[in-house]
């Protein structure tokens, strides 16, 4: 089915199915109708959030939510001008970046384990493919979740899930304007506009941004294009229908990471976070067009019982290409640069990758009591639909093999080839049907018990149309938690849960690259306790545990990894952590934050002395993001900030030859200040910002991901910005 039919058709549906319920809800009597849903911000006006949607199927009190989740609102990112997802989760310490090159896209690790792109990024719950950056105008708030989530999502790495969820037009019209210069001239402006029609039932919020991008790698230059719409109809007093669309293009050159020297495989030195090595003539960026349609309606059958029907549609098509720099011709390295800096240069291209992924869910959620003891069941069906066009990449050489160099950046010749044939690499058809019930025991104990049972069918074609691989196989996940409060502020609890992991990708480099293995179950137990110690003060810690099958690039040779290397799976990955995280407001003019999160990632019983026991890859021991806002009593149209980001080393392992020479890079700390103040201008409510980024200008090792055959990306210099806020 075509994509512009396909969107007619499911709009059609929900209508249909409103519309049919329309004179029912409208002939019930006045005292059976439930009073009107009024959609908001989940945030109170401190901009904290106390409920989530991430841990379960419905908005939840996070307090009551047996899981470790955290949310930053709209309101926290707009006061610390956060555009991106990398610049939101820094203040999660149990999320890393895994491979956050600079003008490519947002992606994440969580307590350890590489998120995948095509199943643990939600937009309202509903999946969305996170190859391309996903925009944050027209986002209400981030939800993490961080730990298994089968029950949640069925098929979804071990991480976690990232949900972003969107704007809603509220009871309150939004008029509001922001500008924003920062790194080396970078221009950003920004609308948000909302409101309801004069009887309430119709509403809209619209959001709109533009962006010339000047990164703070000089030469990775683009921009950016970004327009949404969220509209509501509210039927009747019982139904409501929900629609959301938005497109963005974005255009930008790509910064490529380092890799490690010579055949003793040095971690580089002397080198900037600044530094472009994909900086010739001939580079072009990596272009994406993305876009996304969801519905949603909502019907109240009585005061106890509502059903849900949602469905989203996204897709995106990208360009992509790089002057890539990878390996050392000169010491037959593949993996490696050569000892002097000198690196292999290759216009690694493909264009029109065209990937889409449609979501169904239908809800019937409702409360009932058998005795004294009391129910809340949701009960669904859900689909998914993947499909993945894309072509082999180009992988072509410079004029004369030569190479470039990380210090002096040579430009060398390129004769370009035409781009390889696009065609239909990967067919995922996936059904679930579950049930969880959170019964209350009594005021004090409540068990959530829940199961899911994902029948996948996936099929992978290589680029001449034969086949590599066929799944076929259904799993049953289930999930357990008791919850116990003793106290209406404090909440103890227990939960074990199996997950589905969707298998993992072949890197870069080996046969039937980008393809992925058959999925398989990850197990996770996790206790932990949250507790409000004042009404303006939320405090929470878990431990946990999770186990998953150990997937990685087992080589022997670091000259030929093609045909000395294979991605294998052995052993287990085994994750065990602490989190504690707080927030709050400390007293009438601060407010705190901070995230710390303990882990130790080994992978065990794998038989390759390489690795077995080792520390994972790009995981560190500890990390820490502490945070305060500060408005001054004498000037309370003041506030500053500051956000202080500690990792110790991780390390770099992207294969089992590397692994076996125990490579690290440094740990690091990382100061952000900033300021706001706050007037009118002609009447309107004006707020200027301005904001330094690692303030003492510290370089450091990001990232030291697995990604693409490995490779180690610095953190961000100094950056400055200014931001101007006016609402109308």
């Amino acid at each position: 089915m075509s994509a512009p039919h396909s969107r007619r058709s499911l709009i059609a549906l929900a209508v249909a199915q409103a519309c049919a319920f329309a004179p029912v809800a409208m002939a019930e009597s006045a005292e059976n109708v439930l009073p009107e849903v009024v959609v908001t911000s989940e945030a109170a006006p401190d901009g904290i959030a106390r409920n989530a949607s991430v841990g379960g199927y419905t908005d939840a009190p996070l307090l009551q939510t047996p899981a470790s989740i955290s949310v930053i609102t709209s309101e926290q990112m707009q006061e610390r001008s956060i555009r991106t997802a990398t610049d939101a989760v820094k203040y999660d310490a149990s999320v890393q970046n895994s491979y956050n090159a600079v003008g490519l896209s947002d992606w994440f690790a969580i307590r350890g384990f590489t998120l995948d792109m095509g199943s643990n990024y939600r937009k309202d719950g509903m999946v969305i493919l996170a190859h391309s950056a996903i925009p944050m105008e027209n986002k209400e708030r981030l939800e993490i979740l961080k730990g298994l989530a089968g029950m949640q999502a069925g098929i979804a790495s071990a991480g976690g899930i990232l949900n972003y969820v969107t704007k809603r037009p509220t009871d309150t019209p939004v008029r509001s304007a922001t500008f924003e210069v920062r790194e080396r001239g970078t221009i950003y402006s920004a609308i948000d506009l909302g409101g309801r029609s004069d009887d309430k039932r119709f509403g809209y919020r619209i959001n709109a941004a533009a962006e010339d991008i000047k990164s703070y790698v000089q030469g990775s230059n683009g921009d950016r294009r970004f327009v949404s719409g969220s509209f509501d109809w509210r039927i009747s007093p019982r139904a409501l229908l929900q629609v959301d669309m938005d497109y963005q293009h974005k255009s930008q050159l790509t910064v490529p990471g380092f890799q490690l020297l010579g055949p003793e495989q040095r971690i580089p030195t002397g080198v900037s976070g600044k530094t472009m090595l994909n900086n010739q003539t001939w580079s072009l960026p990596v272009t994406d067009d993305t876009n996304n349609l969801g519905v949603k309606f909502e019907y109240e059958l009585n005061d106890n019982w509502r059903t849900t029907l949602q469905a989203n549609k996204f897709e995106l098509r990208r360009d992509d290409a790089v002057a890539l720099a990878s390996g050392c011709p000169d010491q037959t390295l593949a993996v490696g640069y050569c000892s002097n800096g000198d690196f292999g240069l290759y216009d690694l291209r493909r264009e029109n990758d065209k990937r889409s992924v449609m979501t169904t869910q239908a809800l019937l959620q409702g409360k009932f009591a058998t005795g004294s003891v009391k129910h809340e069941l949701t009960t669904g069906v859900s689909t998914l639909n993947r499909r993945d066009n894309y072509a082999d990449y180009l992988f072509t050489s410079t004029v004369g093999g030569l190479p470039g160099n990380i210090y002096t950046l040579p430009q060398r010749a390129l004769v370009p080839e035409q781009a390889l044939p696009v065609a239909l690499r990967r067919k995922d058809d996936e059904r679930s049907i579950f049930v969880q019930d959170a019964i209350a025991l009594n005021d004090q104990f409540k068990v959530i018990a829940g199961v899911r049972y994902t029948k996948l069918k996936r099929v992978q074609f290589a680029a001449d149309g034969s086949n590599i691989r066929n799944t076929d196989e259904g799993f049953v996940l289930p999930n357990v938690a008791v919850v116990y409060s003793p106290k209406a502020n404090l909440a103890f609890y227990a939960s074990y849960a199996q997950g589905l992991e969707p298998g993992g990708e072949i890197p870069s480099g080996l046969p039937n690259s980008e393809s992925v293995l058959d999925p398989y179950k990850s197990k996770q137990i996790e206790v932990g306790v949250k507790a409000e110690i004042t009404p303006d003060v939320m405090v929470s810690a878990a431990l946990f545990q999770i186990k998953r099958r150990n997937e990685y690039v087992k080589s022997s040779d670091l000259t030929a990894i093609a045909t000395t290397a294979a991605y294998v799976a052995a052993g287990e990955q085994v994750n065990r952590g602490l989190e504690f995280a707080l927030q709050g407001r400390a007293t009438r003019d601060l407010m705190l934050g901070a995230s710390f999160t303990a882990m130790e990632a080994k992978a065990v019983d794998t038989g390759d002395s390489a690795i077995e026991g080792k520390r994972v890859g790009n995981v560190p021991k500890f990390k820490s993001a502490v945070y305060a806002d500060y408005a001054l009593p004498q000037m309370p149209a003041v506030k500053l900030n500051a956000t202080w980001i500690y990792s110790t080393s991780k390390v770099f392992a992207p294969n089992s030859q590397i692994a076996s020479l125990n490579k690290s890079v440094d740990g690091y700390h990382v100061l952000n200040l900033g300021a706001r103040y706050a007037t009118k201008i002609s009447g309107k409510k004006t707020t200027f910002r301005f904001g330094v980024d690692n303030v003492f200008n510290k370089f450091y090792w990001g990232d030291s991901a697995n990604a693409f055959g490995g490779y180690l990306i610095p953190g961000a210099p100094r950056l400055f910005r200014l931001s101007a806020q006016v609402d109308f």
